[in-house]
């Protein structure tokens, strides 16, 4: 990999990582304005609606213009988002705008990749890829945890002789965060643009979103990653609140400890990545699908720990299995999209598939919650959707691969 790789991959570690910090410091500041409990999912829900009301533009508007001007584009709306946090918006709706940013971002930093490298460095690059974004969520979590301890927060505010709350001054550091990923987006090489549309009215566009997303999903190698990633990060969002609901029963933890370790999750993906960009070929990927449905089992297994040290292994199994299946499906989706429509759209396809399953299983755990069901029932609940959906994914790509 070359510098400019280097460079995309550090633009993205720093906007993932105020991204994530920026979460628990919403979440913090929902707390401090006393919001009702169920508030927390639906914060999430606030960020990702933008990805599916702007997939059908996002995908088109990344293919149009170099890909490092789109990131720094959306760089600058989250920054408008967290200024909006801190003066004083509903958090609601402040992360709103910076899930605006974040629809417009990804199609661009993925879509850069298969138009920066070969196609057989794919995988590896979304492994270096998904394990910055990883060790962004790690260090977002310690950080989040860290800024909003308030023995911390007391020392360093009043050091600084600044009267603010903590969830506050997490913003702050956060919005410094997203101006140093701008940053390094200005140095983003330049590369020749793919698919360009020939026209850009709001009809058109729609209409070739549509092209793309039935295009995708009718190609049988982009259906079984798009289906697959699809699951993945739905489950991924809905377990990280699920997590942090669970410690606080189960271990006794506080928010800050509980935010904390959701990060061992994101090691255990980033472990999962890494071994998936090691062993697993782009030609080999769909043979690590039962994988998903291993992953399941384990998130059931933790209605059984109490133990913080057991939790933390479970949590890191967890981690690594989806890791290990979710980085081929990814350069294989990326692939297959590039190939037949180009990236910037085939991204967006993607998006708008994984921010529905994040909408929909983010509200049924809202309901679920709002329900007061116990938080055993919730995870037994999530743990055999999992892996039920995957076993239906692999079985629907062996009826495939046979006919």
């Amino acid at each position: 990999m070359n510098l400019g790789f280097y460079i995309i991959l550090a633009a993205q570690f720093l906007s993932a990582l105020a991204d994530n910090a920026l979460l628990f410091a919403a979440i913090a500041l929902l707390k401090e304005l006393s919001a009702p409990d169920w508030h927390t999912p639906v914060l999430q829900q606030f960020f990702v609606v933008s990805y599916i009301a702007l997939a059908p533009f996002v995908g088109a508007f990344a293919d149009a213009i170099p890909k490092g001007r789109v990131m720094l584009i959306s760089n600058s709306i989250k920054f408008i988002g967290c200024l909006g946090m801190l003066f004083g918006m509903q958090p609601l709706y402040a992360y709103g705008i910076v899930g605006l940013g974040a629809a417009a971002y990804s199609p661009a930093k993925y879509g850069i990749l298969t138009e920066y490298l070969p196609p057989d460095k794919l995988v590896v690059a979304n492994s270096w890829m998904e394990g910055a974004t990883v060790a962004a969520i790690v260090l977002g979590a310690i950080i989040g945890g860290i800024l909003l301890s308030p023995d911390f927060a007391a020392a360093t505010l009043g050091s600084l002789n600044i009267d603010i709350s903590a969830p506050r001054f997490a913003i702050i550091v956060t919005t410094g965060l997203y101006v140093g990923a701008a940053v390094f987006n200005l140095f983003i090489p330049r590369v020749a643009m793919d698919h360009k549309l020939p026209r850009k009215n709001p009809f058109y566009l729609l209409h070739d979103f549509w092209h793309a997303f039935i295009l995708l999903w009718r190609d049988p190698q982009g259906q079984i990653s798009l289906a697959v990633t699809t699951l993945f990060w739905g489950a991924g969002a809905t377990l990280r609140l699920v997590v942090l609901t669970w410690a606080g029963l189960a271990l006794k933890f506080d928010l800050e400890r509980a935010t904390q370790l959701t990060a061992v999750v994101a090691v255990g993906i980033a472990v999962g990545a890494i071994i998936a960009g090691r062993f697993v070929t782009l030609e080999k990927a769909v043979k690590v699908l039962p994988t998903g449905i291993l992953m399941g089992f384990a998130v059931i297994s933790m209605i059984f720990v109490s133990d913080w040290r057991i939790a933390i292994a479970v949590l890191f199994v967890i981690g690594a299995l989806g890791g290990f299946f979710v980085v081929p499906m990814n350069a294989l989706l990326q692939h297959r999209g590039h190939l037949l429509m180009g990236a910037g759209h085939s991204i967006a396809v993607q998006n708008f598939n994984e921010n529905i399953s994040i909408l929909l299983l983010l509200g049924g755990y809202a309901l679920m919650v709002k329900a007061e069901l116990p938080i055993n029932t919730i995870t037994i609940a999530f743990g055999a959707f999992v892996s039920i959906s995957m076993w239906l994914i692999h079985y629907r790509y062996q009826h495939v691969a046979s006919s």
